[in-house]
């Protein structure tokens, strides 16, 4: 990648360092205000249902931001392009703040304003991303894009279902549908790659198989089974098809190594977290055949593996861009055991009903703990000049 000298504030240096300790601030402040909003001592003055302001600004604001941050920091490394940083950085940032401002307060800005600015966000870092891969000559890496703009088409889908039926349910579907297919198509490259990179030099033996087209078909058969878990949420095909799904993402993982990883927490935690992307198509097909709550599978994608696998990209990320050393200190791993609380107890709080309420209120001050817990910790990191 062509150097060039950048004089400016460095959080504007690189994607991670504005999108991360945003991104991971509004995920910790979003569900401490959704508790009160949920226990009706909170009025919000968004034209959004409660229960939809909340899906809304975790799948189509919090997610957008650590995503838009991995991306820029990684489209570089893959294009040997110059990274987006400086004034197009800083409107990014402003425009997704807007955004959050707008979908909140969307009573009074309207919700047309509200979905042109709020959307107008996920289409620049589209066109962004599309343009440098392009520019790259990085073909294969042109899927991302295409996720980005199915997920920029849910949330379109999610303002105007809102706004006309008074509640969205595909546009929710079709945004979670993506970050399940994000994690499978990113993860299942990275976390063998450092599985293997971290096994041949610490604990050598048996390695971590490389991306080949077994990982091309688990994600086929997972896009297949989202698809006609979005139009078709209940029934026999529908169940059949995520079970399927589930024992394959199960058969992927068991060729990673994962077990043998244990004591570099750092690498764990990735393993730890893709193991609710299988979880998740576990549950939903038991929703799908009436057996469990809808929400115990999408609490175990979104919670679970979002959560904990944004977590995970972030902190590792973090370090390595900022020439730390790449080790999970005790406040990091009690990050990481925070955000693995609150998915537990999330889902537990579907599938135990009598005791709902406590495990909610358990799982909420986990995930906020997880994420201001992030963001104190690495964000004077963030904020700083690289070593």
């Amino acid at each position: 990648m062509t150097a060039r000298t950048y004089d400016g504030w460095p959080l504007f240096s690189y994607g991670f360092r504005p999108f991360f300790l945003l991104g991971s601030i509004y995920a910790g402040l979003a569900i401490a205000l959704w508790i009160p909003v949920l226990m009706g001592e909170l009025s919000l003055t968004t034209g959004f249902t409660p229960r939809d302001w909340h899906v809304h600004e975790m799948l189509y604001g919090f997610l957008p931001a650590v995503i838009t941050g991995f991306l820029f920091t990684a489209i570089p490394n893959w294009t040997g392009r110059l990274p987006l940083r400086g004034w197009p950085l800083m409107f990014l940032v402003a425009l997704w703040i807007a955004g959050r401002i707008c979908v909140t307060f969307s009573m009074q800005t309207g919700w047309l304003v509200a979905t042109l600015v709020d959307t107008g966000f996920l289409l620049l870092v589209g066109a962004a991303a599309a343009r440098e891969i392009v520019a790259g000559r990085k073909w294969n890496n042109l899927s991302i894009v295409v996720l980005i703009l199915v997920l920029l088409a849910g949330n379109v889908a999610f303002h105007l279902e809102s706004h006309f039926n008074g509640s969205a349910e595909i546009g929710i579907r079709v945004g979670i549908s993506v970050i399940v297919l994000l994690i499978s198509l990113i993860g299942g490259r990275i976390i063998p790659s450092f599985t293997r990179n971290w096994l041949v030099r610490e604990n050598p033996g048996r390695l971590p198989a490389p991306f080949a087209k077994f990982d091309m078909l688990c994600i086929a058969v997972g896009a297949i089974a989202m698809v006609t878990w979005i139009f078709w949420p209940i029934g026999a095909a529908t169940g059949g098809s995520l079970v399927l799904a589930a024992l394959m993402h199960t058969a992927r993982m068991a060729r990673w190594a994962g077990d043998r990883t244990i004591r570099e927490r750092l690498l764990f935690v990735l393993h730890v977290g893709y193991a609710f992307v299988p979880l998740g198509f576990v549950l939903n097909a038991c929703s799908a055949l009436g057996v469990v709550p809808a929400s115990a599978g999408v609490h175990a994608w979104m919670t679970g593996a979002a959560g904990v696998m944004t977590l995970a990209v972030m902190t590792r990320a973090t370090l390595g861009h900022t020439g730390q050393q790449l080790k999970a200190s005790v406040t990091t791993q009690a990050i990481y055991a925070s955000v693995i609380v609150a998915a537990i107890a999330r889902i537990c709080a579907v599938l135990e009903p009598s005791h709902a309420l406590v495990l909610l209120l358990v799982a909420a001050i986990a995930w906020s703990t997880a994420f201001l817990g992030f963001a104190i910790c690495y964000g004077p990191t963030l904020l700083a000049s690289r070593k």
